[in-house]
């Protein structure tokens, strides 16, 4: 396969969601001396945010989006794994500091999230689900994160998102890093009252909002 056609299909498979070939044709790309960094950039960088935009038509799905989200950072861990190699370093949009709050076990959207924001050149530190305030702000000051990500699928867990806001005050770093929150029940007035710097209720929408936050 020529390398041209590499770079094709790595495009056109995430674009389809295809994990375990992308996988392989990203082994491929570097077997036969593509770039990493090119193709990050020009192949899965602006695959997924096609991706992106079909899902904001409604074109595509939740189950499309995860595929192509999957199929991406197959690809995508490759790719990184080979520029730490070669000791290039790959520009960063910023550290974030990602997880579900305390007593919320859900995965999918958060994964989703963390995945699209590392396509886009974001440092993400992925803590995990049923994360506690301490892990939260203790992760925060270790990687000296730029922003804190916090997702809440139960409304039942979505106070804990204010109590982690609390927290960081009482810590006295809450004006050291942006708080963006989202989650399946979380509103904008969710996120005004509790003080958080950003919302979104969608993957694509949350990378948006980590640049913007970046900007400011």
């Amino acid at each position: 396969m020529a390398i041209e056609e590499i770079k094709k299909e790595l495009y056109n498979n995430v674009l389809s969601g295809d994990f375990e070939l992308t996988k392989e044709l990203a082994l491929k790309a570097i077997s036969e001396g593509v770039n990493p960094l090119e193709a990050i950039n020009s192949y899965l960088v602006p695959a997924i945010e096609l991706v992106g935009e079909k899902f904001g038509r409604k074109e595509y799905f939740l189950p499309d989006l995860m595929r192509s989200a999957n199929a991406m950072k197959s690809a995508l861990d490759i790719f990184e794994t080979e520029i730490h190699k070669s000791g290039i370093e790959r520009k960063s949009q910023g550290k974030i500091v990602i997880g579900t709050v305390k007593g919320d076990i859900h995965e999918i959207g958060k994964s989703i999230v963390a995945a699209l924001l590392s396509a886009k050149g974001f440092d993400v530190i992925d803590v995990g689900i049923d994360v506690c305030s301490d892990i939260f702000i203790n992760k925060v000051i270790e990687k000296k994160a730029d922003i804190l990500a916090m997702s809440a699928l139960l409304p039942i867990t979505m106070p804990y998102q204010a109590a982690v806001i609390e927290e960081l005050k009482k810590r006295g770093i809450r004006d050291k890093v942006k708080v963006m929150v989202g989650g399946a029940p979380v509103t904008q007035e969710h996120a005004d009252k509790i003080g958080a710097d950003g919302y979104a209720d969608n993957a694509v929408d949350a990378v948006k909002l980590a640049e913007s936050l970046m900007k400011q």
